[in-house]
């Protein structure tokens, strides 16, 4: 799918997503409900995994957070907001707790970057990182902070955390789909059809290839990212 029409491309709540779309509990990895509307080798998905079981080699790189319960991949442990990266060809032991829920994004054409999953460090040691183009910008430059936990072989997908002070830019399109999960403060988007939300502290939401985006956040912010920018 090549994304053309900016109002048809948008921002998804990806809680709300989960709470209508949450399939019955079952295996992890076919457990399932998949949002619909995106395509370049980009699955998302609201999981219900329960039981334990073993994963021989995912057939995928995948990105998850959860929503509620516990999760256990391998020798990590995850709570609500725990979030890993499970690379294409690794292989683990998984188990869910009754009630655990999650969100993975899962991306086909992204290649290998790491042997075994690798969990995303919400508080890493973050280095300075360049503020968005001075073209783009409504008002003064950010100070922007970040940390890449997860990137694949060919580049394609990268997952870490990112910090910045408030600011705002013009919409801009987006060349990649980004799924956020905001650790702190708010930001405002608007988007080509002129809808605008408000995301908050523990939102996780999606923003999807092709979209046109306005962005304001006036509190810093910190997130968790996960960018799939296919070839």
């Amino acid at each position: 799918m090549t994304p053309t029409d900016v109002t048809m491309r948008s921002f998804i709540d990806l809680r709300a997503f989960a709470d209508t779309a949450m399939p019955a509990p079952g295996d992890f990895l076919l457990a399932r409900s998949t949002l619909a509307g995106q395509g370049d080798g980009l699955s998302v998905m609201a999981c219900a995994p329960q039981g334990a079981g073993l994963v021989a080699a995912m057939p995928a790189d995948e990105f998850v957070i959860v929503l509620t319960g516990e999760l256990n991949i391998g020798a990590n442990v995850l709570g609500p907001d725990g979030c890993i990266v499970m690379p294409r060809g690794s292989a683990f032991s998984w188990a869910a707790a009754p009630g655990t829920r999650a969100i993975a994004m899962r991306c086909d054409t992204s290649t290998p970057g790491a042997q075994t999953p690798v969990v995303i460090d919400p508080n890493p040691v973050m280095a300075p990182s360049a503020s968005p183009s001075a073209t783009v910008l409504v008002g003064p430059a950010p100070t922007c902070h970040g940390f890449n936990d997860y990137k694949s072989a060919n580049g394609e997908l990268r997952c870490g955390t990112w910090s910045a002070t408030p600011y705002a830019r013009r919409a801009v399109r987006y060349d990649h789909a980004e799924l956020m999960y905001l650790i702190e403060g708010s930001v405002t988007l608007v988007d080509g059809a002129g809808r605008e939300k408000t995301f908050r502290k523990g939102d996780i939401f999606l923003v999807e290839r092709g979209a046109e985006c306005a962005w304001d956040n006036r509190e810093t912010v910190k997130k968790v990212y996960v960018i799939f920018r296919p070839a």
